[in-house]
């Protein structure tokens, strides 16, 4: 038999100038140009990383937070961008508002399960309702107003496993070219929560809910609304495409930004224990649950701060 010749296929997609991912040292600031770190006198500070994530402790939060402590907490917040806090026993959902409101007030998901407490949704995953937040992304970014940041609480978790993963988007955006930072600055991106949550749904409920929660754009780089720190903002599951660009283009683009987020630099990862809980900054990172207990029980519950306009 003779080879038959055939005529190579080329890859629709744009090789890139430079490598997504790239050995050596990478930018890693903790606080934005010019900023000085806190200092606190109520809370204990012990990062998990030089940058990014820290455990606070030396209060309880089941007692009414004050003044002084609430703007401990904000600055901490602002600092870390992720904080947790181990140990807090008889902490209640009545409690996590108290939390929560240090913040805002609570934004409910409009797909996750009520609890009796409003505001409060469950998250319960177990081998019937398998987990299936293990995609990095940002809470409520198909919203007008995104959540500020989220408080989360371990009400049961399994005895191996059911870690959570952040991921600083800040230090993303810090780390790239010139080049594309110059591309990227000033466009615009579609939030969409359809091609995630609607593949649980039939036409009647996508058509219902679309009513309510229409597409909505947000910048690709967001100046942060607390910290004015560039922020790049961006995520697989709810950002479907860059507004002024081809379809080629869009793929090539978004593929390179969203996978910023997967590389361990930017990150921190939390194993649960019972009555941890953890509050971040929810358009500084984006996070990750990863579902490796399957089929052992997980249980928490998550209340979302309300936002406010990006730009």
């Amino acid at each position: 038999m003779h080879a038959v010749a055939t005529t190579p296929v080329a890859d629709p997609r744009p090789v890139l100038d430079k490598p997504l991912m790239h050995y050596g040292s990478r930018v890693l600031d903790r606080l934005a140009p010019g900023a000085e770190p806190s200092r606190h006198e109520l809370l204990e500070v012990r990062p998990l990383t030089p940058h990014f994530g820290a455990v606070l402790g030396g209060v309880d939060l089941t007692r009414p937070i004050g003044e002084a402590l609430a703007e401990e907490l904000r600055r901490a917040l602002a600092e870390w961008k992720v904080v947790f806090f181990r140990g807090q026993h008889g902490f209640t959902a009545e409690h996590q508002l108290a939390l929560s409101a240090v913040w805002g007030p609570p934004e409910p998901n409009p797909f996750f399960p009520r609890t009796g407490t409003a505001g409060v949704s469950r998250l319960a995953k177990d081998a019937k309702a398998v987990g299936n937040k293990n995609i990095w992304h940002s809470d409520h970014s198909f919203m007008v107003n995104p959540a500020l940041g989220s408080v989360l609480r371990a009400v049961e978790v399994p005895a191996a496993g059911g870690d959570t993963m952040w991921a600083d988007m800040a230090a993303a955006y810090d780390n790239l070219p010139a080049e594309l930072k110059e591309r990227i600055d000033g466009l615009t991106a579609v939030h969409d929560w359809l091609p995630s949550w609607g593949a649980l749904m039939d036409d009647e409920q996508k058509a219902a809910f679309r009513l309510s929660w229409p597409q909505v754009e947000h910048p690709v780089v967001v100046s942060h609304p607390r910290t004015g720190r560039r922020t790049l903002y961006v995520n697989e599951p709810f950002t479907t495409r860059i507004v002024g660009l081809s379809e080629e283009e869009n793929r090539e683009l978004l593929d390179l930004l969203v996978l910023q987020a997967r590389i361990p630099e930017y990150q921190v990862r939390f194993h649960w224990e019972p009555d941890s809980i953890a509050i971040w900054d929810n358009i500084a990172t984006q996070h990750y649950a990863i579902n490796d207990y399957f089929p052992q029980r997980r249980v928490m519950e998550r209340i979302a701060i309300a936002g406010v306009p990006l730009s």
